[in-house]
Parts: C-alpha cells; sequence; structure tokens
C-alpha cells in the first residue's frame, strides 16, 4: 500500500477492510438489535426475589442473562470496531453514545442480581451447584462468591452501574484527543514528505537518517508538549477514578483491586519489577553496544529504534507477511494454521492506515463473530509482519476459547492473552533464522529485532508497570497528580531503565502522556508476563512432541474455567515463580551476546 497519502474511510477498498457480518449485517440491523436489547432490558424486574427460591429459578434467570449478554457482547463490539474505523465519523461515535447509554442502562437494572445470588445461603446454593441446569455456569458462580466481599448493597451498586457509563470518559477524550484532534504534520525524507502520525511514528524511529529521526522525534513530542497539561489532567482522572472505585469496593489498593478478578498474587507483580531490576546489565550493555555500532558521540532517545543493521530493508505485501505467519506457525498444526490463514486473507482484518482509524493494533474475539483485528499495516516495516503473528495470536485464542467453553465464561484474561500472542511471535523470529540460510547479516537483522522486542515487551512494559504503580501510590498517599510531578516520576523510569549512556530531550518524559494503555490500570505489565511464559512455552512445545502440543492447545482452549496461573501450569510454566521472568531475562542476555560477537 502507498503510504505517502493517509486515505479517507471512503477510499480504502471493501477487500483491504474487515467484513462485521459475522455481528450485524449493517448499520440498520444494528439499530434493530439495540431495539431488542433495551425490550429484553424492560423484563429484567421480573427475575427479582426468585434467584434463592430453587436451582430451577436460578437458571432461569441465568439462561436469559446469558443471551442478554451474548447481545450486549455483539452490539458494543459492532459499535466499538466501526468507530475505531474513523474515530471522527459522527455517526459511528452516536452508535456507540446508544449503545453505552442502553447498556448502562441495563446495568443498572441489573444491580441487585449480584447482591441477591450472593444472598443465597451457602448450604442451598451447594446444593444448586450440583443441578444440571446449572452446570455451564457453575464456574461463573463460583467466581461470583468469591467477589462477595466487595459487591456493596443493592442501592449502592445500582448508583455505581449509573456511573459506569463516565469512567472511560478521560480515556475517550484522550483517544479522541491524541487520534483525532493532533496533526503532526509532514516530515522531509529523501523519498520526498511523509505524513507523521501515530502509527508512522515507528516507521520513523526505524528510519537509518539520523537527522530524520530527529525531526520526527522533536515534531512529534512538540505537539505533545503544547497540550501537556490537559495531558495530565485526563492521566490524574484516570488515576483517580481507578482509586476512589477501589476504595468504594473495600480493596487495599487500586493495584489489588485489579488483580483480584484474576486471583493474581501481588507478589506476581512485585516479583516482575524486583527480577527486572535485578537483571538490568545486559539492557545497559545492549544500549552501550548501539551507541558503537552506531558510532555516536551521544546515543539519543531518537536513536533507541533504529535497527542496527542498517542495509537489510524489504517490503513485505499482506499476503506475503500472512504466507510467513502461516509457515512459521506450522508446528501448531493445520487446524491452527489453516483457519488463521483463512481469517487473514478473507476479511477478518482491517488491514491498512486511514485518516481518522484509531492507531496501533487489536484483535477484538467475541463468543458469536470473527475473531477480528485491527492493524494499519506498513509494508516497509517487517515489525508489522511480527504484530500481524501478534494479533492473530490473540485471535486464534478466541477461536480455540469460544469453541471449548459456554458463553458466560469463555473469555480468557489478558495475563493470558498476552501468552497467545507472543509465543506467535517467538516461532516467527526461529522460523526466520531459520530460512535466512547463509545469509548472516539478515540473522544479525532479525537477532537484532528480537533483542528489540524482547526489549519493548519485557523491560519496557515492566517500567511502564512501575510508573503505573507510582503514579496510583501517589494518588493514594494524597499527592495531587499533577503534569510536572508526573512528567518527574517518568524522567526517573526512563534514566533507571535505559542507563547512564542515554541522553535525553527535554520533552522525552512526555511519552508518559502518550501512553494509550495507561488509561486500563495495571494492564501493561502482562505483556511482561506474557513474554515470559511464551518464551518457556515456545522452547517446551518446539523441543517437545504431541503431548507438549497438546498440553498448548488445553491452555488455549481453557478460556475463563480456570485462573490464569492455573491455566499456565496446565500448560507447563509457573508464573508465581519469578523463574520465568529471569529465564527471560538470559534470553535477552544471550541475544547481546551474539549481537557484540557479530557486531564488533
Amino acid at each position: 500500500m502507498n503510504n505517502t497519502k493517509i486515505p479517507n474511510r471512503s477510499e480504502v477498498e471493501p477487500r483491504n477492510t474487515w467484513d462485521l457480518s459475522t455481528l450485524f449485517a449493517s448499520d440498520d440491523a444494528w439499530s434493530a438489535a439495540l431495539e431488542v436489547l433495551e425490550q429484553l432490558g424492560g423484563k429484567i424486574p421480573a427475575f427479582k426475589g426468585s434467584l434463592g427460591k430453587s436451582a430451577e429459578s436460578l437458571a432461569d434467570f441465568l439462561d436469559f442473562y446469558r443471551d442478554l449478554g451474548i447481545l450486549e457482547e455483539r452490539l458494543g463490539t459492532y459499535a466499538q470496531l466501526r468507530t475505531t474505523e474513523d474515530e471522527g465519523d459522527g455517526k459511528a461515535r452516536t452508535m456507540l453514545g446508544k449503545f453505552m447509554m442502553a447498556d448502562t442502562g441495563i446495568q443498572a437494572a441489573l444491580s441487585w442480581a449480584t447482591p441477591e445470588i450472593q444472598a443465597v445461603p451457602d448450604a442451598d446454593m451447594g446444593v444448586y451447584l450440583s443441578h444440571g441446569r446449572l452446570r455451564d455456569y457453575r464456574i461463573y458462580l463460583e467466581r461470583l462468591l468469591r467477589l462477595k466481599s466487595h459487591i456493596l448493597s443493592e442501592k449502592e451498586e445500582r448508583i455505581l452501574a449509573l456511573h459506569a457509563e463516565g469512567d472511560n470518559l478521560a480515556q475517550e477524550a484522550f483517544s479522541v484527543l491524541t487520534n483525532v484532534d493532533m496533526s503532526f504534520g509532514n516530515i522531509d525524507t529523501a523519498q520526498g514528505p511523509l505524513p507523521l502520525t501515530k502509527s508512522t511514528w515507528a516507521v520513523f524511529m526505524e528510519n537509518p537518517n539520523r537527522a530524520v529521526r530527529k525531526k520526527a522525534y522533536e515534531s512529534f513530542y512538540e505537539h505533545f508538549a503544547a497540550l501537556k497539561t490537559s495531558l495530565g489532567a485526563l492521566y490524574g482522572g484516570s488515576v483517580k477514578k481507578d482509586v476512589i472505585n477501589a476504595r468504594i469496593r473495600g480493596y487495599s489498593s487500586a493495584r489489588a483491586a485489579a488483580l483480584f478478578p484474576d486471583n493474581v498474587p501481588e507478589t506476581v507483580y512485585d516479583n516482575l519489577v524486583s527480577t527486572i531490576g535485578a537483571n538490568l546489565e545486559p539492557l545497559h550493555r545492549y544500549y552501550g553496544l548501539r551507541k558503537k555500532v552506531l558510532r555516536l558521540d551521544t546515543l539519543r532517545h531518537y536513536d533507541a529504534y533504529v535497527p542496527l543493521v542498517g542495509d537489510i530493508s524489504r517490503k513485505t505485501s499482506w499476503n506475503e507477511a500472512v504466507g510467513l505467519v502461516s509457515l512459521a506457525l506450522a508446528p501448531l498444526g493445520d487446524e491452527y494454521v489453516n483457519t488463521l490463514r483463512a481469517g487473514l486473507l478473507d476479511r477478518w482484518a482491517d488491514r491498512y492506515e486511514n485518516q481518522g482509524k484509531r492507531a496501533g493494533a487489536f484483535s477484538a474475539g467475541t463468543f458469536t463473530g470473527d475473531p477480528y483485528i485491527l492493524m494499519n499495516y506498513q509494508e516497509d516495516s517487517i515489525g508489522d509482519v511480527f504484530t500481524l503473528a501478534h494479533e492473530g495470536g490473540h485471535s486464534m485464542h478466541s477461536w480455540y476459547s469460544v469453541r471449548a467453553n459456554p458463553f458466560i465464561h469463555y473469555s480468557y484474561s489478558i495475563f493470558e492473552a498476552e501468552v497467545a500472542s507472543t509465543f506467535n511471535e517467538e516461532l516467527l523470529f526461529r522460523q526466520m533464522m531459520k530460512t535466512a540460510g547463509s545469509d548472516e547479516d539478515l540473522k544479525t537483522w532479525l537477532i537484532n529485532r528480537r533483542a528489540d522486542t524482547i526489549l519493548s515487551t519485557l523491560y519496557r512494559q515492566t517500567m511502564f508497570a512501575e510508573f503505573e504503580q507510582r503514579s496510583h501510590e501517589l494518588e493514594e498517599g494524597g499527592t495531587p497528580l499533577t503534569a510536572d510531578l508526573l512528567r518527574s516520576e517518568y524522567r526517573k523510569l526512563l534514566e533507571k531503565y535505559f542507563g547512564p549512556g542515554m541522553v535525553f530531550e527535554k520533552n522525552s518524559d512526555l511519552e508518559g502522556l502518550r501512553i494509550p494503555h495507561f488509561y486500563n490500570a495495571f494492564y501493561v505489565y502482562k505483556y511482561s508476563t506474557g513474554i515470559s511464559a511464551s518464551l518457556a512455552l515456545a522452547e517446551r512445545v518446539l523441543s517437545g512432541g504431541k503431548a507438549e502440543r497438546e498440553d498448548y492447545y488445553r491452555f488455549l482452549m481453557s478460556g475463563g474455567s480456570r485462573f490464569p496461573i492455573d491455566s499456565l501450569k496446565l500448560a507447563g510454566v509457573d508464573m508465581s515463580s519469578p523463574a520465568p521472568v529471569e529465564a527471560a531475562c538470559k534470553i535477552f542476555g544471550r541475544l547481546v551476546d551474539e549481537l557484540e560477537k557479530r557486531l564488533d
């Protein structure tokens, strides 16, 4: 795709967009279904007071709740995906707003249900759980009862449900501000002026011309600097919301509230941060190597991402990328590979960037629709091939989970999701190393690329996790979160992780105010734990046989039927121990060793 001009959404060929018809055939069909949802919402009060009468009455409600939830998921996902196509599209935003209002009303109408289920005497619930009609709901009910101490009264739950619509306002404002209202202009290159956007930013940071990187970096952060106070207020408001909600529900901290539903001990988070902190030496050594290879007097932040083997470049079309990913994932078997390939060559994915489209990439799996993938694919960035493998891992995780579980607990946790995605990246790296043959330059480039990927996923996401922890601790301790304070805390972490050899710019710490994932608190640490688990599992599957592959499939099919730590133990890795993180650090260290030998 020619990326010298970013097309409007209307100019994108349909074959390069996702086909949302597995959710709804059209916007009109979606509108009709929204009316059905509102009608179903009107039936909710009829169940009130009946949930503790018998197993049958509880099953009747849960069947209704299941069907309501499936329709909610379809409606919400369709509206969200339509909005990400062009975040300036008023029609799509109106659809999402209508859904949010309807869903808020339904959640308010359901506010009595959880307290009523939790009020069922333990002896009675024990009998109910053995009833055949509640078989598919057993796991859901057991987890609901586990939350009992953090559920409030019916009246209080209703108030919280009515407030839920406003919980995402800071995140939505940040997204619109940075994806729609902010324009970064063009950067002069050897190919002529090219547009600087949040999606092309990574391409500019990999440009071998240091002057181009410097210009793109400075221009990018000048635009964020102009809005620093607003961005600081938005993130500060998001943190405040997290802290307030945790206190309302009786958690000791916002982090404790975020980790409790997945039954992830806070020691897992602490082990990650402390283990990475104790293994920064290979990271600092890598930055020293980068300075030496690039022959720089000073290493700047905009020098941190350019490939060290600068003369290895290639264009990879979408179809070629799908072929590379399919070949790499062959050890997972025909069903996995053929399903993913067919989806990517058909219309699971929205492939390329257009004006107003949400930046980055994600997978959105649902119980009834295809596991859709949003990409902003750039043919001249081999990194986007790895991104495709990554998002394909999420989508296939959803595909297997849907086929192995009932709706009520088919959805897996983000903690597990990042394993399936980074697992695919590791297999792609190994396959490309194998097919490189005697091309030592390509192998060096791939090793450089893999080191950069592990760096960004293992070390960098842990740095982000430290920042999230610190910002929430400050709020919980009564310290107001200003833009200046947030920047100061973030700069300390930049200096810690990049080491004494890196020279930062005056606006480098604005990076802490531009990360979208920070609006989903205590999310990013899962990238670090995920890649640690996936590196261990990739080695286990590739060096093992049928049994090891079947263990991995059991993990993919677990869905939400197990807590994530237990699910990963089933696959063969124990994330309650720091050992997988330590092993991942050693793998990174070996990659740095190999690069030092090759680039000396």
